[in-house]
């Protein structure tokens, strides 16, 4: 019997079953949608579209690359609770799915969800997953990386994992990758350098840069004419402040409403009279202390402190470097 592609969806929204177990179960059932509802519901296959409204936020995190050190790929499969994602079988179906995809170097998430597995799609074998556990269940991430050398790490408890490349091979590459990807682990940069970081982020981040030093130059001279005034000003640091205080018998409602009048001008004061130039060069040194702290080859060695990363890997060759890493955790 010739089963249509709108038969096919309109059993897959309906049960949340796999697109080729629904043309399968069509087939058997020479194209009843209930009884083919039914023949899915017996296999199990139907009870994901019940969980879809719930949140698969535990899972299994792993990675792996191949022997040469070419193709490294780390995936994330979720599921409801930390029960089912420490099951031996879960972890296993995890580990399948990865090796499959180390063995063939399958380039993306949607190539992997395509491939066959056990005589189905494995975008099918998660779904049917799912009916195996009563849980929802899904490919959170799949993600690769291709170079010259490739290493990954995996945290122990499986909740965490890395991939890493390296733009040359070299004679200690081995230890060196190594340690920058345990690195990656722990302190999570979020670019391999400042070439790296969107001008988005740059913007953002100066522009936040910018208003905190200013607001410190006005915190400062007001500090300073309250002190010429003869208030101290930790008792008048804030309204709530003020308000407590002055129930306290520190000061009168005349002393507060002078100590608002002041800060009201000097702040005023300040603002319009800004050193330009000085506020431009703190903000660009808070920008730098962001990339340091931010940026994988800016940060300082886990394992060479006080050297940089970047310095670290220069021990091992003066020409080498990370191209690019993949960090995914749980929850983030």
């Amino acid at each position: 019997m010739n089963i249509t592609a709108s038969q096919v969806n309109e059993l897959r929204q309906m049960t949340g079953a796999g697109m080729m177990d629904c043309k399968k179960a069509l087939v058997e059932t020479e194209g009843n949608i209930e009884q083919a509802i039914d023949l899915l519901r017996k296999k199990g296959m139907a009870k994901a579209a019940k969980r879809a409204d719930r949140t698969a936020s535990e899972g299994c995190v792993l990675s792996k690359c191949t022997e040469d050190h070419k193709y490294a790929a780390v995936i994330m499969l979720n599921c409801e609770t930390d029960f089912v994602a420490n099951n031996a079988d879960f972890v296993k179906f995890t580990k399948d799915m990865l090796d499959m995809a180390v063995e063939n170097r399958v380039k993306d998430i949607e190539a992997l969800k395509a491939m066959a597995y056990n005589g189905m799609t494995v975008e099918a074998a998660i779904t049917n997953e799912g009916a195996v556990t009563g849980e929802k269940t899904e490919l959170g991430a799949f993600r690769v990386l291709e170079g010259e050398y490739v290493t990954n790490y995996n945290h122990p408890g499986n909740r965490l994992a890395v991939i890493l490349e390296m733009n040359k091979s070299f004679a200690t590459v081995d230890e060196v990758a190594h340690e920058v990807a345990l690195h990656v682990a722990a302190m999570n940069p979020m670019a391999v350098s400042e070439a790296c970081v969107s001008q988005e982020v740059k913007d953002r981040e100066l522009q936040v840069a910018i208003e905190k030093t200013k607001q410190e130059q006005v915190d400062k001279a007001v500090e300073v004419a309250l002190k010429k005034a003869g208030f101290n000003p930790a008792w008048f640091d804030s309204e709530a402040h003020i308000e407590s205080n002055m129930a306290k018998g520190w000061f009168t409602q005349e002393d507060a409403d002078k100590v608002r009048e002041i800060k009201a001008k000097t702040a005023e004061e300040k603002a319009a009279n800004m050193p330009e130039q000085m506020i431009a060069n703190i903000a660009n040194g808070r920008l730098n202390k962001f990339f340091k702290e931010n940026c994988l080859l800016n940060q300082v060695s886990l394992v060479a402190d006080p050297k940089t990363v970047a310095q670290f890997i220069q021990d091992g060759d003066k020409e080498a470097t990370v191209n690019n890493f993949v960090r995914i955790k749980l929850g983030e």
